[in-house]
């Protein structure tokens, strides 16, 4: 079956550079693509899917894809001073309970899905906040998630998150780290498992991987196995370090040493590791503000780095700086890793930081941002067949429509997607060669069902946060309005 797709803008590749073909045409063949041209020139197919005004390119690949409802929504709007507030009691850490039901967390996870691929994405690896979880992620838990994937026929990149602590805030409102080792291994040897579990399914588009949470609720012994199993498995393993500044203190009163050595010396700074954030390096001015060589560590070992700038904004926790990275040789890749996502909001998002960051160097970021989005995440995935549009490669494919007349005046289409657009604009798209959406929708699936679900759920959530905290605080004192509430009539 070959289905031959038109557009007026098609953003191609050819030995690794994008470039943009003015109405083009893609030939897709099976689950690969055959031929890529002028649409004049294309040959016969057995279908053809007319997309008219719009922008056909890479699927989006997003290493932070959201699994929850997400709990940004909540926990990045206040000061310092409600953080503590949000976090587990130190007495909940000892006899922690999941805030919903197994039936509601399948469910959470299917709306996940759902949106990842309404808004463009056709390859993801997941991230969920575990705050609302019996302790971390489970092998039950990712199969949810990739029976989920399978059904809206995403490409899906899964490991249950394990962890050896949780971030706890004491009775006087001090910070700490509560920690549980018997339920670190445990939680290792489910993700252990689960690469077993896919492995055995045999699926193309599901791949295992290692996915340890937070890098300072990990004890080096579990960071070390983890690099033992990666190597004989020859496996990926994502990690969330340099995320914030208390990492650098924790690791030198933990293991005397730094993130980058501990990770080092448990053999896994090399090209299988994924470093989500990566913001906090020696070279960042709230660390040490002098580059102590550890961006070049990072770029010669191999590593990639998921950049999250739409998050880094809401959080205010800066990378410094995209260009430096990648003059540096880090390769990036790009994660939404909040609600929505995003993944056009989060490129100018990106952008918008790259000029301010480097003024002298403004015209270059957007595009380095798109080959992030796309390029840079199939490398970090170690896929060469992912992320371009080309003879030969796997037919992951999305496109935005540029004829909404709230998107304006279509100049260059990059420009104009990401300038006036977001990943909403999303109206086709598909993933080896199956259509996953078609006119901006999800062929099959009753969304205004999962919309009520999804907004149940999140209440729900919400609700628990009261129940956890060590103030004895109410949902209302937890998540007090943007302004006073009055009742109607």
């Amino acid at each position: 079956m070959t289905t031959l797709l038109t557009a007026d803008h098609v953003l191609a590749s050819r030995d690794g550079a994008l470039s943009l073909l003015r109405d083009g045409a893609v030939l897709v063949d099976g689950d690969a693509i055959a031929w890529v041209g002028v649409a004049s020139d294309a040959p016969p197919a057995d279908e053809r899917v007319d997309l008219g005004q719009a922008l056909l390119m890479p699927g989006l690949i997003d290493l932070e894809g959201l699994a929850d409802i997400d709990h940004l929504q909540l926990d990045s709007w206040g000061d310092d001073d409600s953080s503590p507030h949000l976090r587990w009691s130190r007495a909940h850490a000892s006899h922690p309970v999941s805030a919903l039901s197994d039936e509601d967390r399948t469910i959470m996870r299917r709306y996940a899905v759902a949106q990842l691929a309404l808004h463009g994405v056709t390859s993801f690896m997941p991230i969920a906040s575990e705050i609302h979880t019996a302790w971390a992620e489970t092998h039950d838990d990712l199969v949810d998630i990739a029976h989920a994937a399978q059904e809206f026929g995403l490409r899906a990149f899964l490991g249950p998150s394990y962890r050896s602590g949780v971030h706890v805030t004491d009775d006087d409102g001090a910070s700490g780290i509560f920690w549980d080792d018997a339920r670190g291994e445990a939680g290792f040897a489910d993700a252990v498992r689960f690469l077993d579990t896919v492995a055995a399914w045999d699926d193309p588009l599901i791949t295992g991987v290692l996915a340890p949470c937070r890098i300072e609720t990990l004890r080096e012994s579990l960071i070390a196995e983890t690099g033992r199993v990666a190597a004989e498995r020859n496996a990926l393993v994502r990690v969330h370090a340099f995320q914030w500044l208390g990492e650098r203190a924790h690791f030198r009163r933990e293991s005397d040493a730094t993130q980058l050595e501990v990770l080092a010396r448990c053999n896994l700074l090399n090209d299988r590791l994924i470093i989500a954030h990566g913001s906090y390096l020696d070279l960042h001015s709230a660390v040490d503000g002098v580059d102590g060589g550890e961006l070049a560590t990072v770029a010669a070992s191999g590593a990639s780095i998921v950049h999250c700038p739409l998050t880094n904004a809401r959080y205010a926790m800066w990378l410094e700086d995209f260009a430096l990275y990648r003059d540096a040789g880090v390769n990036f890749a790009l994660g939404s890793d909040s609600f929505p996502p995003d993944m056009i909001r989060s490129i100018d998002q990106g952008v918008s930081l790259a000029k301010a960051q480097r003024p002298d160097r403004p015209t270059g970021s957007l595009a380095e941002y798109i080959e992030a989005a796309t390029l840079g995440g199939a490398r970090a995935l170690h896929r060469p067949d992912l992320g371009r549009v080309e003879a030969g490669a796997a037919a992951d494919l999305v496109a935005f429509a540029l004829d909404d007349i709230r998107m304006g005046a279509v100049e260059d289409p990059i420009r104009t997607l990401v300038l006036a657009g977001t990943a909403r604009d999303a109206v086709f798209s598909m993933v080896a060669g199956r259509v996953v959406m078609r006119d901006g929708t999800l062929p099959g699936v009753d969304l205004e069902q999962l919309r009520r679900d999804g907004q149940r759920i999140f209440d729900r959530l919400r609700a628990s946060y009261a129940e956890r905290t060590y103030a004895g605080l109410s949902e209302d004192e937890l998540f007090p309005p943007v302004f006073p509430s009055r009742g109607g009539a």
